[in-house]
């Protein structure tokens, strides 16, 4: 699959997904520590890169100066929009647009943050030069995706694409880590935190490729007590429930 099919592709899941992304409650989890590694103030003009429906850049925007929103899919441009309405929230605007490259200036944000979005790039090293490359110096580059051990990541890999098949890859600790390890950025922090899911509450936002639901459901219920996919699958009153684990890190740019 080349760039342009698999941006196609993003674009088709993410707009069937728009709707039900934005329902989910793991996906509102955690704000507060994206805010305290972001360390936005009054000052800040935030950049929020595959924004989505606009949960962050809604969050954060009370705390910023102004906050730009940019995604591939008009769908989700929509739904930000239409939640910026509902929280009478002035200080945002929203762009379609993708994020190699970045259609902004060098220096132009001192927060730049994308959550839940490395997994989907083809090529993530420079996907980071240009959120480094857009911010200023002094300022922050968040960045907040599924990692997990490098044995895991081919495992989970499998998983993920029967359920979105625009998922590339899910980085490895190691790779994650190697996102931060420039020149140009110092200061460098992590965190980790998990989002639970009930899996047929996941499954059910989502449009899996044909008969995956099933094998998703199989492959998670084989899980429990074994781990292959690093998700830490259990049942709750007889409902399948997973984990996925998330990797914060924060950095400042360099002057």
């Amino acid at each position: 699959m080349d760039a342009k099919q698999h941006e196609t592709l993003t674009i088709e899941q993410f707009t069937q997904q728009a709707i039900p992304f934005a329902k989910l409650p793991g996906h509102s989890t955690a704000l507060d520590i994206l805010a305290d590694l972001a360390c936005p103030d009054e000052n800040t003009i935030m950049l929020d890169v595959a924004c989505g429906p606009g949960i962050v850049a809604c969050h954060f925007a009370p705390s910023v100066r102004h906050v730009t929103g940019l995604d591939l899919t008009p769908e989700m441009i929509r739904q930000a929009t239409q939640l910026q309405a509902e929280r009478g929230i002035t200080n945002a605007n929203w762009i379609e647009g993708t994020a190699l490259p970045l259609p902004f200036d060098d220096n132009e944000f001192s927060l730049v943050l994308t959550r839940y979005s490395f997994h989907h790039f083809r090529q993530p090293a420079a996907v980071m030069k240009e959120l480094i490359r857009v911010c200023m110096p002094g300022g922050r580059v968040v960045v907040a995706d599924v990692s997990l051990p490098e044995p895991q990541t081919i495992n989970y890999d499998k998983l993920e694409m029967l359920r979105d098949p625009s998922h590339v890859h899910a980085l490895s600790r190691d790779e994650f880590s190697a996102l931060f390890i420039d020149s140009a950025l110092s200061s460098v922090q992590f965190a980790e935190y998990k989002v639970d899911l009930a899996l047929e509450d996941q499954i059910q936002a989502s449009f899996p490729v044909e008969g995956g639901a099933e094998r998703i459901r199989r492959m998670i219920r084989e899980d429990v007590g074994v781990n292959l996919y690093d998700v830490n699958a259990y049942f709750d009153s007889g409902s399948l429930h997973y984990s996925i684990p998330i990797v914060v890190g924060a950095a400042t740019k360099n002057g």
